[in-house]
């Protein structure tokens, strides 16, 4: 299962996660109770609950290069064409366009155990 956290500025907004049945984005508990905190999307607003789809949801699919760009990145990185995940945390880890950076999770947390 591959995982990453959501950055919306510096600020640490949420995690998504890859699972058996599709993908789950949840807000950071802290980043709930941050005055100034914003939704990501009108598709992902504010909200204790779990967002679940059976593919990568539309908001960070639009991160995603597309069409001759994003098959030259695929080539490059060695990733499958098909792997909107793959090609999530491979491409907008930093310096991305807009305020969101999605960066891999590598290492285990307590909830994880």
């Amino acid at each position: 299962m591959r995982k990453a956290v959501v950055y919306l500025n510096q600020d640490v907004a949420g995690t998504l996660s890859e699972t058996p049945n599709g993908f789950v984005f949840r807000y950071d508990e802290y980043y709930l109770v941050h005055p100034n905190a914003h939704a990501l999307s009108l598709t992902l607003p504010i909200s204790q609950r779990e967002f679940k789809a059976d593919y990568l949801f539309p908001f960070f699919c639009g991160l995603l290069s597309e069409g001759y760009n994003r098959a030259v990145q695929c080539r490059l990185l060695k990733l499958d064409e098909n792997d909107d995940f793959g090609l999530l945390l491979a491409t907008t880890h930093t310096d991305t366009v807009g305020a969101v950076r999605v960066v891999e999770q590598t290492t285990k947390t307590a909830f994880d155990l």
